[in-house]
């Protein structure tokens, strides 16, 4: 298995009576998924995803990905949300978080769309100036405020540059199968598309084409990690088992839960994986964040934030636990070298390999925080390969819709979301919206 679970610095925390305890829920919750009898099953198909994906498309996608290497310099990703976090979070855990920096026969990827700041959208303009670029839109309506504005900038920016025709060839749209403002315009301009499938959430869609064509762009083998999402899905969806890691994540993170804990705080010791952290917050925290309960989903990146928030997490409030990832074997080397004045006084690491300080630093850190009282899960992961992506990903989908159901919640709603987002059209005069206005306008005043 490319995910082992270590309950070792957990075992402290929570005892084998309380996990047998909560088994009976974790196995009901288990089976509300696999018979797609709970609620949100409409959301679902991301479950047998691995075997039932579109084999027509997926061809596609990696021929297009090839296309787009060779005649662009700059491959701009426009969305938000689950619209971008996986793709972004594959491209930088397999590849680098300074892929754009690297040697490479790929383009450089930037990520717009995904705010509605003028100066992040100005500088990707800026990085533009006098390459070649291809865009890839990515949204299911098409409406959302963020890529639709951004996609009109590109858009026309392509148009201006290389003339109707040719920007036509340089777009390519992820959205809607059949209906939507996107998809409609897409097919009166003739632009490529790809299918934001029904029966899956945006957080819940990195191994679609909403993740795989700029994955594949990027040079990633996305059939190694589709093998690694299958391989996850053959191990822990087939049927329930108490002694599945999957499970048991969700099971010990509940028990947590229902002690108290309030936190949880996602943790890698390779900034490479920062992405993935932002990507399981929004899954994790959109998928159980709702009805006034569920765990807070927080992210640090070792030893890093050691040396700003590790005093809060060694002696602050008792309210956090840790789930640590640990990538079992570091893709580099780089060996530590001995200074013949030892003016550092590191000498006794003379010869060591950087990563095996890394791992010391993670043993070190577990054992403090155990004993100033923060409970640690941690998942070993094999390396950080495309299949190990792609294992990990359907990982923590599923532990999330199984956490989700012994909550008590819909995993795969997020009625939240869109408080803000009625305020907001409203305040920018949308038609529709002005008797929300009139009331906004009270209030502010």
């Amino acid at each position: 298995m490319s995910v082992r679970l270590n309950d070792r610095y957990v075992r402290g925390f929570v005892r084998d009576d309380e996990i047998s305890k909560i088994s009976h829920l974790a196995e009901a919750s288990f089976d509300l998924v696999k018979s797609g009898k709970g609620a949100g099953s409409d959301y679902l198909k991301w479950l047998d995803l691995p075997v039932n994906y579109d084999k027509e498309e997926f061809a596609r996608i990696k021929k297009t990905a090839k296309r787009i290497q060779k005649c662009c310099d700059v491959f701009v990703v426009i969305g938000i949300g689950g619209s971008y976090l996986g793709a972004r979070a594959a491209i930088e855990f397999v590849k680098s978080p300074l892929y754009n920096n690297l040697k490479k026969d790929t383009p450089e990827i930037y990520f717009a769309g995904n705010s509605i700041s003028s100066s992040a959208l100005n500088d990707i303009l800026s990085i533009c100036e006098g390459k070649d670029v291809c865009v890839n839109v990515i949204s299911k309506s098409g409406t959302t405020t963020e890529p639709a504005v951004t996609f009109r900038i590109f858009r026309e920016l392509l148009e201006k540059k290389y003339g109707e025709e040719g920007a036509r060839e340089r777009i390519f749209v992820t959205t809607d199968a059949k209906k939507g403002k996107l998809r409609e315009f897409s097919t009166t301009k003739g632009y490529e598309t790809f299918v934001v499938p029904d029966g899956i959430g945006g957080r819940y869609s990195v191994l679609t084409a909403v993740g795989l064509l700029p994955i594949a762009v990027a040079g990633c083998d996305i059939v190694k990690m589709m093998a690694g999402a299958r391989d996850a899905r053959s191990e822990y969806a087939k049927k329930f088992s108490s002694d599945s890691d999957c499970v048991r994540y969700a099971a010990l993170r509940n028990i947590l839960y229902n002690k108290g804990k309030s936190i949880e705080i996602l943790v890698s010791y390779e900034p490479a994986l920062q992405m993935l952290c932002e990507w399981w917050k929004q899954l994790y925290g959109e998928s159980e964040g709702k009805d006034g309960k569920s765990l807070y989903p927080s992210s640090l990146i070792f030893s890093t934030d050691l040396h700003s928030l590790g005093q809060y997490v060694q002696d602050g409030q008792r309210t956090m636990f840790e789930t640590v990832i640990d990538i079992r074997n570091p893709r580099d080397c780089v060996k530590i070298p001995d200074d013949p004045n030892n003016i550092d006084g590191l000498n006794f690491l003379s010869g060591k390999d950087l990563s095996y300080v890394n791992s010391m630093a993670m043993t070190g850190t577990l054992l403090a925080h155990n004993d100033g009282g923060v409970a640690n899960i941690v998942l070993e992961v094999e390396d950080r390969s495309e299949h190990s992506f792609g294992f990990l990903v359907y990982f923590f989908e599923l532990a999330c819709a199984i956490s989700g159901y012994m909550m008590g919640v819909n995993p795969f709603d997020q009625p939240g979301v869109e408080a803000y987002k009625k305020n907001m059209y409203a305040l920018l005069g949308k038609p529709g919206y002005e008797e929300h206005r009139k009331a906004l306008e009270e209030k502010l005043n």
